[in-house]
């Protein structure tokens, strides 16, 4: 094992993983809302780790559905997590073993993805260990805590919780802006057009989630027509 990367993953996972021990009190409190105790709570948090999942899945839960349904609505919500996958799953070697990459996608989320797609080089899946087991622990941790005293918290406290997460994402993608202009771009392009997908009444036919997964494909393939990497690069790096 590469104690070395283990302890960068761990560093490196420490702001995220104290920005998710406040935003998942809010999921913690929906929990609650939901009718579920604090180790309900937390084995939610541990076997999704995603909180627009959770708080889509407590939602369907708070409506007495069924289980197919709560299955299909959590396909649907997380199904951007397939294409992020799809991307880190590249950034390791090829003689990377298989149970590497099926342990690391338990733990695919928007800022462990963020910190592990800057790496110029190959990704080492005890750097990704590492960050995992910083962030999750405390994101479950948050949970319980929410499920246990969050409706004690005022709400303005609440909310502003939930904003530090965006933040940390923003603080996650400026540098990997600043190094490629073609990166810049494709944040500046993905702003404009999430504001005019949720403003614009003609795509409000889709979900939030939809609206990512489409504006991550149309992008993504449009930045790769337009600035493709040579291979020569690709071997160099």
């Amino acid at each position: 094992m590469n104690k070395r990367r283990f302890k960068q993953g761990l560093r490196d996972g420490v702001p995220i993983g104290l920005g998710y021990l406040t935003v998942s009190f809010s999921v913690g409190i929906a929990c609650r809302n939901a009718g579920l105790d604090a180790v309900q709570g937390f084995f939610i948090s541990l076997l999704n780790v995603a909180s627009a999942g959770e708080y889509a899945g407590l939602r369907v839960i708070s409506a007495d559905s069924g289980f197919i349904t709560i299955a299909l609505m959590m396909l649907v919500v997380n199904a951007r997590y397939l294409l992020m996958s799809c991307a880190l799953s590249q950034k390791f070697s090829p003689r990377t073993p298989f149970i590497h990459r099926f342990l690391v996608g338990y733990g695919v989320t928007d800022e462990l993805f963020g910190i592990a797609i800057s790496h110029r080089s190959y990704l080492s899946p005890e750097y990704y260990y590492g960050a995992m087991l910083s962030c999750i622990p405390l994101w479950c941790l948050g949970t319980v805590l929410g499920v246990e005293i969050g409706n004690l918290l005022p709400t303005p406290l609440v909310s502003a919780f939930s904003v530090s997460l965006f933040g940390m994402f923003i603080a996650i993608i400026i540098p990997a802006a600043r190094r490629n202009r073609v990166v810049l771009g494709c944040v500046a392009v993905s702003f404009v057009l999430s504001y005019l997908f949720h403003t614009l009444s003609f795509f409000s036919f889709m979900s939030d989630g939809t609206q990512i997964i489409v504006l991550t494909v149309v992008i993504s393939t449009a930045a790769a027509l337009l600035f493709p990497i040579k291979e020569e690069d690709i071997n160099k790096k």
